[in-house]
């Protein structure tokens, strides 16, 4: 049977990228010290890798593929395949940003204020390739955990990957500049790019996590409606795209089934009802395939 060996991101991402797994239809099923979960997709491998260390394995071709950040992408500085890019991040779906932050008593107010002082992070190589687009010259260390607590004892500034900026602050850090926006990449090798059973199998993973991700906030609401309501009740509806209309047994009646945001719904279904819809049901959905 042919399979890929696909790495999945350990650490902060773990959790939500299984949960989208799962959205799509993979579910994959991890001991607490096992790296090796198993999938009930018999043609996929699956092994747990910290994402700082994953494109050097996809890269030699350890693994077809992975999900691994576009910051360790840049930071490996390798050249890998994107199939998809997946916007979410450890709190939320939403990309994550690397900053360059100091104290907030600290005079640096601009990068150029950099030059020559000592900075922790653990982006080290691409941190310094961006100092030095913006001709600065300074220390970058790496830092092995905790960097938020080394500035100003043990640095003058720190670059650090945040969501909201709510830890940097409750750290007493300002923010001086933004050097990256970082989303999750599924990334594959060229060489298993170009075997047409593996990239078929890649795409169709891509296409099912894709419809998991859009699906996300989205439901389904069907109902039924009598033909002199029709006008009026499609005049209501915020649909993706037009409702799906089809005639029931008993005369002058009609099912709709529509797609919207499911934030919408607690608004939406009172005004549907008052304006002749009935037997209305909402549904959640796993997957969104346009």
């Amino acid at each position: 049977m042919n399979k890929i060996r696909f790495a999945l991101p350990k650490g902060s991402l773990e959790e939500t990228t299984i949960e989208i797994f799962k959205r799509a239809g993979i579910e994959i099923a991890k001991g607490t010290r096992s790296y090796f979960p198993t999938t009930t997709d018999e043609e996929i491998e699956f092994m747990m890798v910290r994402p700082q260390e994953m494109p050097l394995y996809i890269r030699d071709g350890i693994f077809d593929c992975g999900i691994t950040g576009y910051d360790w992408i840049l930071e490996n500085n390798v050249r890998l395949k994107e199939i998809l890019t997946l916007v979410y991040a450890k709190s939320g779906f939403q990309p994550t940003r690397w900053v360059l932050a100091v104290p907030e008593a600290s005079s640096i107010r601009t990068v150029k204020q950099l030059q020559g002082k000592r900075i922790a992070t653990e982006l080290v190589n691409f941190t310094k390739r961006y100092l030095k687009k913006k001709g600065v010259e300074a220390v970058v260390e790496f830092s092995w955990g905790a960097t938020e607590a080394k500035a100003p004892l043990l640095c003058d500034a720190i670059c650090e990957l945040t969501e909201t900026g709510r830890s940097l602050r409750e750290n007493r850090l300002r923010i001086i500049e933004e050097i990256l926006v970082s989303a999750p990449r599924f990334v594959a090798n060229q060489k298993s790019f170009n075997n047409a059973w593996k990239l078929e199998k890649m795409e169709n993973i891509a296409m099912l996590l894709e419809g998991a991700m859009r699906a996300r906030g989205m439901v389904g609401l069907k109902m039924n409606i009598q033909e002199k309501n029709m006008k009026k009740i499609l005049n209501l509806l915020p649909s993706l795209k037009n409702p799906t209309i089809s005639m029931l047994t008993l005369k002058g009646w009609y099912a709709l089934e529509v797609i919207l945001e499911e934030k919408e719904v607690q608004k939406i279904i009172p005004v549907l009802k008052r304006n002749g819809a009935s037997g209305i049901i909402e549904y959640s959905l796993n997957k969104l395939i346009y």
